[in-house]
């Protein structure tokens, strides 16, 4: 099961991407000259795995350890750091260094930054006395390819640091790599922001281009024709709810890191108990590219119809005489087995979560909130979650969810579910209710909702809706269309002026523009006379879409991105992991606030 992704069939040359990325780091190693200890940071291990193999590494001369406060154990007189600019981190490499010191040992020491250096962590070091004995410098990975048609910028904290400590560096990082994707693929000459963040990025954008113009000469049409920008801020509803295709039930419940998911030999049939293995989940493998965007039920479905197929065929085989051209194809079909009994192992694990009352009920919860149907019946169902002391996290998505849709709650309501959650799970969790109401997820109502008026214009509640044989991106959430993917759909098929109006009841401005030259002024509300849609591009190729998820993005939301661009037009949905470790997806936003 190969742990890097295949990207032969992206949209765009990612390959190439990735191989720089190889380059620079590869280049690092050998100016360090002979044996080293490359020390990463554990979270950056997982995103290297992504870009490069442990064999290549190895191959430099290199011995690989992770960063900790605990001293490292290596013979090598050459440590090489390569970590993410974050104080803790400032302050595990300087207790590694002061424990060298402490024993004698003379080392070279070598810290780079990834994907850039910053004063704070530098003041760390020049505080501890050890600037002097470190050199510094930069690995400027920007960005991961998580798949043939996924980026990562691997910013897990930014919606809450722009959220709640209003911290905006995260917003030059996103403009950094899409114009670091412009050297390489051309300038994109249109974007359409819609958030606060969004529309600071397109003008981070733009002003990287006037400082840094990228040389069009070589390039007569750029490969990626429009870049979307949105706000995470601005469909918080879609990340509250319950992912029902196959990738995001396994993300839900077993919590997808970096491209894979680590679970229980034992799920997968493996004789070896207690011991936990890691599955790649990309396009390399070929069952799971066909099943990943499906509705968990059709999944089913269809792993059974294959497994009965196979043992027909091998009925057939053991039958009767088959030629050497059946016996060859029967092989082929064989080759395919070690993928089609894990994943029927896996989906018959999530069956069991499933199929729980619990979930089922909170499902209908959900559908019950989106639709606005009754205030009291919601009311009543989060206050039982609180009292039977459900998951903490199971109650926090309902009741950001309620509140959303209810533009907050009455301040009688807001108060006793504060108390209540308080009495029930804690006073510990006051810093996280806090946060939540900080960042505008859980608040005293000061107006009326727009949310019955979002739901209606847009169609957001699909009635009927077939999972089998889906027409609509609803089909992702089993009838409820994500308002995020929505507005994409608008954004490419006629533009953003027929919803004008839903836009502006939405957080945050919108922009719709050309670029081409730099532009001191703009009004960020003003349209520049954008055509209406997104068509074929002058040389007859459909155009590539760059939707970038400012705060993160869930599966579902991928799903349907691939299920639109399936239908119409080709999309590279880029995004941005949000929590940390293995808690992947923006619906888990309070662990990390």
């Amino acid at each position: 099961m190969a742990q890097i992704p295949n990207l032969d069939n992206a949209p765009v040359n990612l390959t190439s991407i990735r191989e720089q990325s190889q380059k620079e780091l590869i280049n690092i190693l050998k100016n360090v000259r002979g044996k080293k200890c490359l020390v990463i940071d554990p979270k950056l291990g997982d995103s290297l795995s992504l870009t490069i193999q442990t064999s290549i590494l190895k191959e430099q001369g290199v011995e690989l350890r992770h960063l900790s406060a605990e001293p490292i154990q290596s013979d090598c007189n050459k440590v090489i750091f390569l970590v993410r600019s974050q104080l803790n981190l400032m302050r595990f490499i300087c207790s590694n260094v002061h424990d060298d010191i402490s024993k004698g040992l003379q080392r070279e020491y070598h810290v780079y930054f990834v994907p850039r250096r910053t004063v704070a962590c530098e003041k760390v070091l020049e505080d501890e006395k050890l600037h002097h004995m470190i050199t510094i410098g930069e690995y400027p990975l920007y960005m991961v390819a998580m798949d043939e048609d996924v980026l990562s910028f691997e910013l897990d904290l930014s919606y809450k640091e722009c959220q709640v400590d209003g911290d905006a560096s995260s917003l030059w990082h996103i403009a950094k790599a899409i114009h670091k994707l412009e050297f390489s693929f051309g300038v994109i000459p249109h974007v359409r922001a819609k958030g606060k963040a969004s529309v600071r990025i397109a003008d981070i954008l733009n002003r990287m281009e006037a400082e840094e113009p990228i040389n069009s000469s070589d390039m007569a049409v750029p490969e990626i024709n429009t870049v979307i920008l949105l706000d995470r801020e601005v469909d918080m509803v879609t990340p509250l709810c319950s992912q029902l295709t196959y990738e995001g039930l396994i993300d839900e419940f077993l919590h997808i890191n970096n491209g894979s998911v680590e679970i229980d030999a034992s799920v997968l049939g493996l004789q070896q108990e207690g011991k936990k293995t890691k599955v790649p989940l990309n396009s390399s493998d070929k069952l799971f590219k066909e099943i990943r965007d499906l509705n968990f039920e059709v999944v089913v479905q269809i792993l059974r119809q294959k497994a009965t197929s196979m043992k027909q065929d091998y009925t057939d085989m053991t039958t009767t005489t088959q030629s050497v051209s059946e016996l060859k194809d029967f092989v082929k079909k064989l080759n395919s087995l070690p993928e089609m009994t894990r994943h029927i192992n896996l989906a018959q694990h999530l069956s069991t979560f499933t199929s729980k009352p619990s979930f089922l009920g909170q499902l209908d919860m959900e559908h019950t909130i989106i639709e606005s149907q009754s205030y009291d019946i919601c009311f009543e169902y989060i206050e039982e979650l609180i009292h039977k002391q459900e998951p903490l996290t199971t109650v926090l998505r309902l009741l950001v969810l309620f509140s959303i849709t209810n533009a907050g709650l009455p301040k009688k309501h807001f108060d006793y579910f504060r108390r209540e959650l308080l009495h029930s799970y804690g006073f510990e969790h006051i810093a996280t209710l806090n946060n939540l109401e900080k960042a505008g997820l859980f608040k005293k109502q000061e107006s009326k909702s727009n949310w019955l008026t979002i739901k209606r214009t847009l169609q957001l509640v699909v009635e009927d809706t077939d999972t089998a044989n889906p027409n609509d991106i609803a089909y992702v959430f089993s009838g409820y269309a994500p308002l995020s993917i929505r507005l994409i759909q608008h954004a490419i098929r006629s533009g953003w002026r027929p919803v004008e109006e839903v836009l502006k009841l939405l957080p945050g401005p919108h922009l719709e523009t050309r670029r081409g030259g730099f532009s001191n002024s703009p009004s960020f509300d003003t349209f520049y006379g954008v055509s209406n849609s997104i068509d074929k591009v002058p040389d007859g190729r459909r155009s590539l879409v760059l939707v970038v998820f400012v705060g993160g993005v869930t599966f579902a939301e991928i799903s349907a991105l691939r299920f639109l661009s399936a239908q119409a037009f080709s999309v590279v949905s880029s995004w941005q992991l949000l929590t940390e470790q293995n808690l992947k997806g923006p619906k888990k936003t309070w662990h990390m606030i």
